[in-house]
């Protein structure tokens, strides 16, 4: 039951507009809130972000009224505590503020001023004529089924997932190689439940776009009104000797995959451990696993991830994970895989091209996606791009197709971040997808096709420090410029195609990041030429006017 509980050490509010500040709550082991002045109006709000637990003190907050987490870029509305941006899922809890004899109140119950959050409204009783299928079970699929019933919809959902478990969290699968599949879904079985949300775990073959049934392994139908294909990327296997027929060998983006590995480096550790590809995937696992085991990542490139991040940063990722004993073969392309002397069946070695031989007691290959669309391939109503994709328009609705949508992995769509201008593009990040999911649902709660509310693509990734990155180079960037302290592992390195700043990564510089995925969203990226001559971002004022 709600009660009024006394803000430590405040009297009255005196807040100026645009701050904030984290407040204890008295009576309430270790209680908090933010109080945040919006115009002339001061807020209550939990004081941490819903997603991963970040002070919400240390995030950047904008004149019309978006507080955005300064880790991993969720934003919620300061007036409602509603979610405005992936990740997050469940909004902020909000408190009604007293002023009395002194001293400043708030209204609330002790249990939710300690979670930081308020539980998601989604129960629900389907009663009507619709049916919205959602093919896929990551984040695209969360982020539409939940926004669906947030914004009322009464239809039928039907989720199919070819993995044998519910929506995950599936970062941390790279980054910290959780195997216990309790530990990363995003929602049990119970919310789906009193969401009435049917959770179907069975492969998707096939679809009739015309009569709007979707086929399954089993052989069975399901109608729909509505299809929403998130069914993501599919690990790129290496087509070369060994790979194939070799045990030991894996690839990494399911549970099960995960499980597989953590058996193979069993509880004894200290295995040799080969790594095939140095973009994140490949150097999240590995500094994941190099803790224990003797870890050698393998890469074409001169330093990790030199085409999205170039040399001068790739070095500064490389430097920070070889502390960690990980040895680099960098510029090196992999000939095949041989069999262990003790077991044949087993992979024993990686050979490179120039002769090196690697030992290895399991081999990681993480060398990429494809969008997960075979399903599709001969499908005659549908045109897969070149890459297996599906083409979109501003609110990720098929070209072609009628009440069908792609979000996520699978989806290349007109791009209207800097540097955009449109093009089409396809982005494999976390927030992408969701926030995708929550676009279209939009689209089918309303009745028309809703564009995408305007959002910066945004993506972390755990490489020995947190790396937050925001805007994208798919066009490709032929400028960069650093500020901070590289050496020491913490930057901000500005992106830029002309002057135009087109992307931003950080490592120890909160907020920046999110800083810079505002000003994106508002037209007032500062350019290149003032950043190299210094300008801090943080101290560009915000306008009110999103410009995308």
């Amino acid at each position: 039951m709600a009660q009024e509980y006394r803000i430590k050490g405040i009297t009255a509010l005196d807040l100026k507009s645009g701050e904030k500040r984290e407040v204890e709550v008295e009576g309430i082991e270790n209680g908090k809130v933010l109080l945040a002045k919006i115009g002339d109006k001061t807020h209550a709000l939990s004081s941490n972000c819903t997603h991963y637990g970040a002070p919400l003190k240390l995030g950047v907050m904008t004149p019309d009224g978006r507080l955005t987490c300064a880790w991993h870029g969720a934003c919620f509305n300061v007036g409602t505590g509603d979610v405005e941006d992936a990740p997050a899922l469940d909004p902020l809890a909000k408190f009604d503020i007293v002023v009395r004899d002194g001293s400043l109140y708030i209204k609330g119950d002790e249990e939710t001023i300690k979670a930081s959050r308020r539980q998601v409204d989604t129960k629900c009783s389907a009663d009507s004529q619709e049916k919205v299928v959602v093919v896929g079970g990551g984040s695209g699929a969360m982020g539409a089924v939940q926004s669906l019933r947030e914004q009322g919809f009464k239809g039928a959902i039907t989720l199919f997932s070819v993995e044998p478990n519910l929506p995950i969290d599936r970062t941390k699968l790279s980054k910290a190689l959780i195997a216990d599949k309790s530990k990363v879904e995003l929602r049990p079985q119970e919310w789906y439940k009193a969401s009435s949300i049917e959770t179907v775990f069975e492969e998707v073959t096939g679809i009739d776009f015309r009569e709007k049934f979707v086929f399954t392994a089993s052989g069975a139908s399901y109608p729909y009104t509505k299809l929403i294909l998130a069914t993501g990327g599919k690990p790129r296997a290496l087509p070369l000797p060994g790979f194939k027929d070799l045990s030991n060998i894996f690839l990494l983006r399911t549970i099960p995959d995960v499980q597989a590995i953590v058996k193979a480096v069993g509880e004894q550790k200290n295995k040799k451990v080969v790594i095939i590809g140095s973009s994140f995937i490949g150097m999240e696992v590995g500094n994941a696993l190099s803790k224990e085991n003797q870890v050698s990542i393998i890469g074409m490139e001169s330093t990790p991830l030199e085409r999205v991040m170039g040399v001068e940063v790739g070095r500064i990722f490389q430097s920070m994970l070889s502390k960690s004993g990980i040895k680099f073969y960098m510029s090196a392309s992999v000939e095949s895989a041989s069999p262990s002397e003790l077991d044949p069946k087993a992979v024993g070695s990686v050979k490179l091209k120039d002769g090196t031989s690697l030992e290895a007691d399991l081999v990681i290959v993480g060398i990429g996606v494809a969008p997960a669309t075979a399903f599709l391939k001969d499908n005659p109503a549908v045109q897969l791009e070149r890459d297996g994709s599906l083409q979109t328009n501003e609110a990720f609705a098929v070209k072609g197709l009628t009440d069908v949508y792609a979000i996520g992995d699978i989806a290349t769509y007109p791009y209207h971040g800097p540097g955009g201008s449109g093009a089409l593009t396809r982005i494999e990040h976390w927030n992408v997808a969701q926030n995708g999911g929550r676009s279209v649902a939009r689209s089918i709660v309303s009745g028309s096709e809703q564009s995408a509310k305007p959002f910066i693509p945004i993506f972390w990734s755990a490489l020995g420090s947190q790396l937050r990155y925001c805007g994208n180079t798919h066009n490709g960037w032929d400028d960069l410029v650093i500020q901070g302290k590289p050496d020491e592992g913490k930057f901000a390195a500005f992106y830029g195609k002309g002057d135009t700043t087109i992307a931003v990564a950080s490592m120890m510089m909160d907020p920046v990041m999110s800083k810079s995925a505002e000003l994106m969203k508002r037209g007032k990226m500062p350019g290149l030429k003032e950043l190299r001559a210094g300008l801090d971002v943080m101290d560009v004022t915000l306008p009110q006017e999103v410009k995308m």
